[in-house]
Order: structure tokens, then C-alpha cells, then sequence
């Protein structure tokens, strides 16, 4: 057979796991189903089954510093293959981007197509799904993995199977499709579950050719665009002219083979806080299910999370509580799914609350605000050892360092100097200035800004190693 690739898509947002899930950190990015991140487990899943040569991630271009170092920390070869979406333009045109450039190096390649921000509980079951799934594909099908529902849930999109296509080869059992169903309503989907309807995972298996042939027959414009890039230069430049198209609309409903491969898999796709709720086996006696600091007293059939501080409750049943360091949400567990609505709301109010968290990540290391007001703001900022910030000026503030641990290198004007713990250094508005850690120990420095504005956006960027602009 084949060789086999597989591409993780890693661009989504998340937004109805707000407040821990933000737009800057959505929530592939964070530790949901245990200690590594969603888009970790996703990498460690897929590599039994392809090298890490053949794995592949598209991602947002706001998200391409934190997904590589993710990455990196699963394999060191990761990071270098991850393409940056420029803008969204949901899951065609990323995938079409990612076979295009896989079908330049192994046109008769497998290729999988997996969302990074899934839990799968049963490796084993997904694994050989995956491998019946490509059977079909050398066949010239588009394949999907099919979850076998356990309720007649109102959130996915079903597939009505057909007939076996008859593969003896195949250890799971491949079935034509005869329809797609989006997300009905609840006497419909009773209805799909007892007459033997599978969920649709978002998960494709196809041969890369077939893909590119597909593409041309049925969104000839994507095709066209796609295979024309031949530089990030002219994907920055086209990208935002594509169809905003899923591949379920745009290729699925429209080839002539389409299979797919039911499973049972122990899957979720964490796309809610009542998704969690019900994903997690640890809950206690009384149905709550915790994580961090939380204490409980005559609770019942909750979701309690706090990522900052004690959080108690009391005399309290069927609610999900979320609580960060800057935001807390309270709601009933059956109105987890209006999320997005508040979210709207809070991006008109409180825009930085929905994009941001206090803990900013950058691909040099990280900044915590500690405290702000008008014309002050202060940081605690973590570089990496070895990572260096861009040469930069600002226009309407001054900066104060303190080291607090470690060695800065401190570029301040025309002047270069090195500072150990409890030294410190004083730049002026309009210096042309870079923090530096040469040591091997993450270097913290406490940064107090004052001026007119301090804002993030004002920064005048010189030289970065990141190509940021």
C-alpha cells in the first residue's frame, strides 16, 4: 500500500469553551482530557500510524508559534511542517492546501484528515477504523469515520450508511453512504439512532490523486487556486479570496464514492463544557466533576473548573462553573450550548476577555499582566532560554526591567549590557530596544510600562527573529 500521511486541522476557536478557551488560545491548545493539550494527544495518536515525516498540521497564522512548540515537544521534526492560514476559510480550503503540497511529493499517497481538538478514548478501535478506511481509499473512495452514537444527540451531523462495499480485507466494516444529515432536531435524531445512523466525526481518509481529482470535478475554483500557490507570499496574497467552504458542502455531498467506516471509539469532540461533562469518568458521588481548586458542599451533577484561585460552591445542582483568573462563567449544564451567544456579547463588551487571557503566550516565551491602569501597566515576562524579543520602539511609553531570575541580554539604544537578579534597567519612549536570555535558565524580568498609551499595539518592529510584522 501507499504510504500513509495524516493532516491535523488546528485551526479552530473554540468559543463555546469560553473563558478558558480563547480566540489567541483556543482549546486544542489546552489541556482538556488530561495533562497534554488536545493537539498533543491528537499528534501522539496519529504518529502509531504514520512517521512524523508524513504528519502534516495546518493551522491559524495567530496560533503558528504555540502550535509548533507543541508540536516540538512531541517530536522534534513536527514544527517544521505546519502551514499558517493567513485567514480562515473553514475546512476545504485548509485541507486542500495541505494535499496539494502532499500530492507534490506522493501523488498515490493515504492521506487521513483528523480536527486536532477531538478526545478518543480507545486508541486501539480508531487505529484499525483508520487502516479499514484506507482499504476503501485505494479504491478511489473519500472515506469518513462514522461514530456509532450512544444518544440521539442534536450537536453533530449524521450518515445514513448503506450497503457493504464488500472489502474481506478490512478488519472494521466499510458501508456505502447513502446520505448526509445535518444537525437535526431531537425526534429526528431518535429517530437516526434507531434506525442504525452514525455520527459524523470529521474524520477523512482518501488517496491523495483521487482528492485533487475530486477538487477539480466539484470546486474547480479552490483547485485552481490551490495548486497556483507556489509560495507563502502568494498564499498571503490569494487566500482570503477562497469559497469559506467545509469539505462535508463542498467535496462530501457531491463525489461519486463516498464510504465510511463506523466505529465505536469512546469519541468526543469537547465541543462544549457539557461535552466534557459527560466525556469525564472521574465525577464523585454526587455526579460533580472538578478540576483545580474547587471545593464542594451539598453539590450535585456539576461542572466545577477552576485555572486560578479556590472556587466553593454550596447548595447548588446541574450547573457548569468556570473560573479564570480575569473571567468566570455560571451557567445551567443544559444551556451550555448557547455559550456562543454570550461569547457575542462579551466580544462587544469586553473584546480582550474574549480574545486574551492574563498568561499571553508569544513564541519567545510568555507575559502575564500583574496589574493595570491608566497610564501603567504592569508584566511579569518569561523568555525562554535562548529566545530573544524583537528590536523594537515604543512610541507613547517608557519601560522599567527588574530581573528577578536568570541573565538578560538588553540591548538600549546604543548601549548593550547583561543583568543578573535584583538588577535593573530604564527604557526610554522611542529607544530602539531587544530582551535577550543567553543563559540556559528561563529569565523573569517584572516590567512596569508608563505613558499615554500602553496598549499592545504599540510596538514598532525593527528585526524578529518570528517574521513578525
Amino acid at each position: 500500500m501507499s504510504n500513509s500521511h495524516a493532516i491535523i486541522l488546528a485551526g479552530g476557536s473554540g468559543s463555546r469553551l469560553w473563558p478558558l478557551s480563547r480566540t489567541l488560545r483556543p482549546k486544542q491548545l489546552l489541556p482538556l482530557d488530561g495533562e497534554q493539550t488536545l493537539l498533543q494527544q491528537t499528534a501522539n495518536r496519529l504518529l502509531k500510524h504514520v512517521d512524523a515525516g508524513c504528519l502534516l498540521t495546518v493551522t491559524h497564522q495567530d496560533h503558528k508559534f504555540e502550535v509548533k512548540g507543541q508540536l516540538a515537544e512531541v517530536d522534534s521534526r513536527l514544527p517544521a511542517a505546519v502551514l499558517a492560514e493567513p485567514c480562515a476559510r473553514n475546512t476545504l480550503p485548509a485541507i486542500a492546501w495541505a494535499v496539494w503540497e502532499i500530492f507534490k511529493q506522493d501523488p498515490d499517497g493515504m492521506i487521513g484528515v483528523f480536527p486536532s481538538d477531538h478526545a478518543i478514548g480507545d486508541e486501539q478501535s480508531f487505529l484499525s477504523a483508520w487502516r479499514s478506511a484506507e482499504l476503501a481509499a485505494a479504491d478511489g473512495y473519500l472515506v469518513l469515520l462514522g461514530i456509532t452514537p450512544s444518544k440521539p444527540a442534536t450537536g453533530y451531523g449524521y450518515i445514513q450508511p448503506g450497503e457493504s462495499l464488500g472489502l474481506q480485507a478490512a478488519v472494521n466494516p466499510v458501508l456505502s453512504v447513502s446520505r448526509f444529515v445535518e444537525k437535526p432536531v431531537l425526534e429526528n435524531a431518535i429517530s437516526f439512532v434507531e434506525n442504525g445512523y452514525l455520527w459524523n466525526s470529521g474524520m477523512f481518509v482518501f488517496r491523495a490523486g483521487d482528492f485533487m481529482q475530486m477538487l477539480e470535478q466539484h470546486q474547480p475554483k479552490i483547485h485552481l487556486a490551490i495548486t497556483s500557490m507556489s509560495g507563502m507570499a502568494e498564499v498571503e496574497a490569494s487566500y482570503d479570496k477562497l469559497p469559506n467552504l467545509s469539505i462535508d458542502y463542498g467535496l462530501a455531498e457531491k463525489a461519486d464514492k463516498v464510504a465510511v467506516v463506523p466505529v465505536s471509539m469512546g469519541w468526543s469532540d469537547l465541543g462544549s463544557w457539557e461535552s466534557i461533562y459527560q466525556h469525564r469518568d472521574d465525577k464523585d458521588e454526587a455526579g460533580n466533576v472538578t478540576q483545580g481548586d474547587v471545593l464542594v458542599q451539598d453539590t450535585q451533577d456539576s461542572l466545577l473548573w477552576s485555572s486560578n484561585g479556590l472556587l466553593a460552591t454550596l447548595g447548588v445542582s446541574n450547573i457548569a462553573v468556570i473560573q479564570t483568573a480575569d473571567a468566570t462563567l455560571i451557567c445551567d449544564r443544559n444551556r451550555t450550548e448557547d455559550i456562543k451567544q454570550l461569547v457575542a456579547l462579551v466580544q462587544q463588551t469586553h473584546p480582550h476577555l474574549a480574545d486574551t487571557h492574563l498568561t499571553v503566550h508569544r513564541p519567545w516565551g510568555i507575559y502575564r499582566v500583574l496589574e493595570e491602569g491608566p497610564n501603567f501597566k504592569i508584566k511579569c515576562i518569561v523568555v525562554n532560554p535562548g529566545a530573544k524579543l524583537s528590536m523594537q520602539m515604543h512610541k507613547h511609553r517608557s519601560e522599567h526591567w527588574v530581573v528577578v531570575s536568570g541573565t538578560a541580554k538588553i540591548t538600549n539604544g546604543t548601549q548593550e549590557i547583561q543583568l543578573e537578579a535584583n538588577q535593573s534597567a530604564y527604557i526610554p519612549k522611542t529607544h530602539r530596544h531587544r530582551l535577550e536570555n543567553p543563559g540556559n535558565l528561563p529569565l523573569q524580568i517584572i516590567e512596569v510600562q508608563c505613558g499615554d498609551y500602553v496598549g499592545e499595539d504599540d510596538i514598532v518592529r525593527f528585526d524578529d527573529t518570528y517574521d513578525r510584522t
